[in-house]
Formats: C-alpha cells, sequence, structure tokens
C-alpha cells in the first residue's frame, strides 16, 4: 500500500508546478492586447478624436482640403454638409466628415 501513498503525493506535487505554466500562458495573450491597445487602438481613436474636433472647429471662410483632394474655401456649414467654393462661382455641396484638413489662409491662391 506504500507504492500507492507515494503515487498519490508525486501527483499532488505535479499538480503544483503546473500553475506557473498557466500563468505564463496567459501572459502572452495579455501583453497582446497591450500591444494592439498601444500601436493600433489608442493612435486610432486619437486621429478621430482630433478630426472630430476639427470639423466642430469648422468656419465659414477657411479654406480646406477634402478627402478626394479638392481644395476650395467654405461659404456655407450646416449640420452635416459643407458647401465648398473651389473655383469663382463654382460651389460644391460636400458632406463634413469629407473634410480631410483645414489649411492655413492663402493656401490656394499659392496652389
Amino acid at each position: 500500500m506504500d507504492w500507492l501513498i507515494s503515487s498519490a503525493a508525486a501527483q499532488a506535487a505535479g499538480g503544483a508546478g503546473s500553475q506557473p505554466g498557466m500563468l505564463t500562458g496567459l501572459l502572452f495573450p495579455v501583453a497582446m492586447i497591450v500591444v494592439f491597445y498601444f500601436l493600433l487602438i489608442r493612435p486610432q481613436s486619437k486621429r478621430t478624436k482630433e478630426h472630430r474636433n476639427m470639423l466642430a472647429a469648422l468656419e465659414v471662410g477657411a479654406e480646406v482640403a477634402t478627402s478626394g483632394g479638392i481644395l476650395g474655401k467654405v461659404t456655407e456649414l450646416s449640420e452635416q454638409f459643407v458647401s465648398v467654393e473651389i473655383a469663382p462661382g463654382v460651389v460644391v455641396k460636400t458632406q463634413r466628415h469629407t473634410i480631410s484638413q483645414v489649411l492655413p489662409k492663402g493656401t490656394i491662391k499659392n496652389a
């Protein structure tokens, strides 16, 4: 009967030894989540917030560039649409979220 007791003690010792393996097994996925957060999720949410703030501060007379590459001056603003004058007498209405950047004053004259 001594051989049963010794094998039970060996199993108990082996069970305690598997805990560090489980801890290291969980360490890799947690580290990957942290890396994804700092390299992908956080920068994207920061860019989205900056774009939202830029659109909120948009005003009539600002020179803008759209995501399609059209340069123009804002002539009219509404909740979802922006009227952009791309040439004298030519006004294009576009969605507000397509404005990719606000340009410094005088950029269109120099372009």
